[in-house]
């Protein structure tokens, strides 16, 4: 095959002592024997992680019940293009997830799973496109969890980002997963430019299809969440055209396949909601994109560095093969051998959202999302190559049961301060043992051993979570449990909230299937008030409960206004 392409071949698989961030710095992994067994465990733990249980516990905060009802009224009322909220257009953000969680609410899922099925299945395809990415430029066998190409999916789905964002119903993980299909399809342009190595010669020099796909997955992102993803992708391409001097083949990517492929999938709904909607722009994109970023106006401000310990968290227990990955990195740059190098362009597709999102005045942790999915194949190579360097190895591996510590520790407090009916010396003991028998593993260098016994560890704690901790959990933190307890009261017209925080009540209007009125002072008649025990100390201030309440404050309070006296 590389007969008549000798000198091109060897460009592609001679350089193998760069480091981690070159194509060929990792072996080909030659079997004769494909592993479905191994496959098969692989994939049923990917699944627990990901899509396991997504209605253990009920919609949370003021986003999962906001965003889920406006896809229920969709599948309600049939109209696709307006998002409406309690009967009012809502244009926070795009139409994408709306429309996949209709879907769900179409198909009489349970409202928990027709919500978060569309991140779930995002997150899924996001981990096989990083399977893919892995497999093109740094070793292409399945056989074994030495290859990246299994090993990043693996790693990806068990970060806390992973495991927490495909369990949320919003548009954070389309986006997330958007994009990195975008990428993937970029990296393929460029491939077959011979702008970045790859494991194997490039097999077809025609872009069209990748250029097509491109515009494609980049159309879908700004369906998800807007003008964000053109500007990311746009970003991270440009920062490595800045860093290799490429200008001309990122360029290529803007070819009219492209554009037209983008413009196709992602117009017609603008142009149609903005026909339909007079506001629409101005409230979508001026409010809520650049003034979102150019202004503290929705509370979100933070420091600079607020993404820093995000992004550590975020990538748990993975997050001490940042070390690796950042020295070969460094080993790349000083062997100048950086400049087609695909871990470069994947290091700069991570580094762009974090460094874009860290300048808006707005900031919260699903920014970041995007800068997952490539670090996590970066540490995924990089875990490989260490496993190499025993000492190395040994002490990063180390420090990945280590971090067990620091989640089971996360945890506790969060059960002391929550006050939820759970042992918290269960907790703590886990996490010791979990550390334990992980550190163990670690001290024996073996990152293939390490990814097998985290990846089932982590399924393991998702599954026992979703069955023990989070039906305690379920009461303090979703409206679900107190829907369904008040489902058949007698007088549901007399049923009020007062003083809830804003998640309680738009998680009380889901579930009640309409909002819930504020209780007002000036009503003399009899009602049954949620509210907190702040709200509870007002409302007898004002004279209107006395005695005590039968039942403790989990969540919230209900409280029997008394008639008031005339």
């Amino acid at each position: 095959m590389y007969s008549s392409h000798s000198r091109i071949a060897g460009h592609y698989t001679v350089e193998n002592r760069s480091g981690m961030l070159d194509s060929g710095a990792l072996d080909p992994i030659n079997t004769s024997k494909r592993q479905p067994v191994l496959w098969f465990a692989c994939a049923a733990m990917a699944a627990v992680c990901l899509i396991g249980n997504l209605g253990a516990i009920g919609l949370v905060g003021p986003d999962e019940p906001r965003y889920a009802w406006i896809a229920r009224a969709m599948a309600e009322t049939g109209d696709w293009v307006t998002p409406r909220l309690y009967g009012q257009p809502w244009f926070e953000k795009p139409i994408l997830y709306y429309w996949a969680a209709a879907l769900g609410f179409l198909a009489h899922l349970p409202a928990e799973w027709a919500a978060r099925l569309p991140s779930a299945f995002s997150a899924l395809a996001l981990a096989l496109a990083l399977g893919w990415l892995a497999s093109k430029h740094y070793a292409h066998s399945l056989d074994s969890l030495r290859s990246p190409a299994l090993a990043a999916p693996l790693l990806f789905t068990s970060t806390v980002a992973a495991v927490g964002f495909s369990r949320s119903a919003s548009p954070d993980m389309l986006l997330a997963a958007s994009l990195t299909l975008a990428m993937a399809s970029a990296a393929e342009v460029l491939e077959r430019a011979r702008a970045l190595r790859a494991h194997v010669l490039p097999v077809h020099r025609q872009q069209a299809v990748p250029l097509a796909l491109f515009g494609f997955f980049l159309a879908l992102g700004t369906l998800a969440k807007g003008p964000a993803a053109a500007l990311l992708a746009g970003g991270a391409i440009g920062l490595w055209a800045l860093l290799t001097n490429q200008w001309r083949m990122a360029f290529r990517l803007a070819r009219p396949i492209a554009v037209v492929a983008f413009a196709a999938i992602a117009l017609p709904w603008y142009a149609l909601c903005a026909l339909r909607n007079p506001d629409f722009l101005r409230v979508f994109l001026v409010e809520h994109n650049f003034e979102r970023y150019l202004t503290p106006m929705f509370y979100h401000r933070e420091p600079f560095w607020f993404f820093l310990p995000i992004v550590l968290a975020a990538l748990v227990p993975w997050t001490t093969l940042l070390w690796p990955a950042a020295r070969e990195g460094l080993r790349l740059w000083q062997h100048k051998s950086w400049t087609d190098s695909p871990g470069l362009f994947f290091a700069c597709w991570a580094l762009f959202p974090v460094l874009f999102f860290s300048f808006s005045q707005s900031k919260l942790p699903g920014y970041v999302l995007p800068a997952i999915g490539p670090l996590a194949l970066l540490c995924a190579v990089a875990g490989t190559r260490a496993a190499e360097r025993s000492l190395e190895a040994r002490l990063v591996l180390a420090g990945i049961g280590s971090s067990w510590l620091l989640l089971g520790m996360t945890l506790w407090r969060a059960a002391l301060r929550d006050r939820v009916a759970i042992s918290e010396t269960s907790i703590v003991v886990f996490a010791l043992l979990t550390a334990a028998v992980l550190v163990g593993v670690g001290l024996l260098g073996r990152f293939p051993l390490m990814v097998a016994t985290c990846l089932c560890v982590v399924a393991l704690s998702v599954e026992t979570a979703s069955l023990t901790v989070i039906p305690e959990v379920d009461p303090f933190l979703s409206a679900r449990p107190h829907a369904l307890f008040l489902r058949n009261d007698r007088h549901p017209e007399r049923v009020f909230t007062y003083q809830l925080r804003r998640g309680w009540n738009y998680g009380l209007a889901f579930y009640f299937h309409r909002e819930l009125p504020e209780w007002s002072p000036a009503d003399p008649e009899a009602a049954l008030v949620l509210t907190t025990p702040d709200g509870l100390t007002e409302i007898r201030r004002l004279g209107r409960f006395h005695g005590s309440l039968d039942e403790p404050y989990v969540g919230v309070l209900y409280v029997p206004i008394e008639r008031e006296s005339r």
